[in-house]
């Protein structure tokens, strides 16, 4: 985001439209663990406030800073119980998925949307802005799926990886569950910038050849 405040000129919508769309996709990433949690038997997150689109509830200090200084962050986790969860082993595989694929249905509804906009007419007007904050939200919601699916803890990927490994192999978790903060940083500052362009481009142009671009 820094990238649009430190242009010349600076670029305010750009920053603006980006900050919008994180809001939007944060609140309904976070709305969807927490749906998943509560369809799946286990009330704390709704008992916590969490089963709402409301960003005030979902925002996180380090997850919205990191968002502003490399590009992308997370927000503050869903509490849930997974003893409570009607599936004890793929129970909490699927509420870590529900975040992502929410992402990825956004991406996929945005790109519909800017679609249909340009086979329309075009962009001219404020029609321009919401097709700048549409491929806005295509690239920011693909980002976050694939960051998130990362299976290093907290991010969601860690609990599908513990339900894919077998008992014998749990010790992975345990490693990445002591050591997860600091690959975590690492993988944040050092290779995702470096290695994320190219797939974030690929999963971008795929998601706008799925809705017919």
């Amino acid at each position: 985001m820094l990238r649009y405040l430190f242009s010349n000129p600076p670029d305010i919508a750009g920053f603006l439209l980006l900050s919008v769309a994180f809001i939007v996709a944060l609140s309904l990433h976070e709305y969807g663990h927490a749906l998943s949690a509560n369809l799946q038997g286990d009330p704390t997150a709704k008992l916590a406030g969490r089963l709402t689109i409301n960003p005030k509830s979902h925002l996180d200090p380090v997850g919205t800073f990191m968002l502003v200084m490399v590009g992308f962050g997370w927000g503050k986790p869903v509490p849930f119980a997974p003893n409570k969860l009607r599936s004890q082993r793929w129970g909490a595989a699927l509420v870590g998925a529900a975040g992502p694929l929410v992402n990825v249905v956004l991406a996929l509804l945005s790109a519909a949307v800017f679609l249909a906009m340009f086979r329309g007419g075009g962009f001219e007007g404020a029609d321009e802005l919401l097709g700048r904050f549409l491929v806005i939200s295509v690239q920011l919601n693909v980002t976050l799926a694939l960051f998130n699916l990362l299976p290093i803890p907290p991010l969601d990927g860690s609990r599908i990886l513990s339900a894919l490994l077998p008992p014998n192999k749990q010790h992975i978790v345990f490693f990445l569950d002591k050591w997860g903060f600091v690959i975590l940083l690492l993988v944040a500052f050092i290779l995702f910038p470096r290695l994320a362009p190219p797939v974030i481009g690929a999963a971008t142009r795929l998601v706008f050849s799925l809705v017919g671009a």
